[in-house]
């Protein structure tokens, strides 16, 4: 009695998801990543000057004039960011409830995760970027919570939101922006990874990579509370 030929396995559809699903976080990472470096270039202009800084976000406000009223650019930038953003998350989330199904027994003695300090606090460290957005935006964007107000202009938003008797605040913006330094490194290799880097020279190249451009956005960011707190932004 002969057998019957072997049908061929299709692919799971649950697999394409996850395959989709990583691509969809590394795609929306990549351009958080290139709005962060953005804004960067933007808040160094304060060393140039405050007038030099306040006539760069005047000029955010209209551009693309006279295509698009005031502001729109602006606001087609939240938007596209925010659909970026709970892209990036919803991905994020289910594919952490999906490793979590796909190991439903705990070990009695779990053995020690070899990976990297980064990729251990991914989750955290979300959270910890997601509660201060809301609070840069409360303080550097709208002023609700910031000493100056939201009618002052944005270089005194940011010498007042940073003065050394709010130190506490500059603290917090250190926690959120290493967070971040640490999130980017661990999300820039997994990104290039997803994107198909498998050699082992490739990945050493994207560890570089990625640990040099969190470094320089770090660096970047912390370089203007920094400043301010010392005196020489004011």
């Amino acid at each position: 009695m002969t057998k019957a030929p072997a049908r061929k396995r299709t692919p799971v559809p649950a697999a394409r998801s996850t395959v989709s699903l990583k691509l969809l976080m590394a795609v929306t990472g990549i351009l958080l990543v290139l709005f962060l470096f953005a804004h960067m270039a933007g808040n160094l202009k304060i060393f140039v000057g405050p007038a030099n800084f306040d006539h760069y976000a005047a000029w955010l406000r209209t551009l693309g004039a006279p295509a698009l009223p005031d502001t729109w650019f602006l606001w087609i930038q939240r938007a596209a960011l925010t659909v970026a953003l709970i892209g990036h998350v919803t991905a994020a989330v289910i594919l952490a409830r999906r490793a979590r199904r796909a190991r439903p027994v705990r070990y009695a003695h779990r053995p020690k995760v070899q990976g990297s300090y980064a990729a251990r606090t991914m989750r955290w460290g979300g959270v910890i970027i997601l509660l201060f957005v809301i609070w840069h935006i409360l303080d550097l964007t709208v002023g609700v919570v910031n000493p100056a107000g939201g009618d002052s202009e944005p270089s005194e938003r940011v010498i007042a939101g940073f003065a050394p008797d709010r130190w506490y605040v500059t603290l917090f913006y250190v926690l959120a922006v290493v967070a971040v330094g640490f999130h980017l490194r661990h999300g820039l290799f997994s990104a290039v990874r997803t994107l198909g880097q498998r050699s082992p020279r490739g990945e050493r190249r994207a560890r570089q990579a990625a640990l040099a451009l969190s470094t320089v956005l770090v660096i970047g960011y912390l370089s203007v509370p920094f400043a301010v707190l010392t005196g020489l932004v004011k």
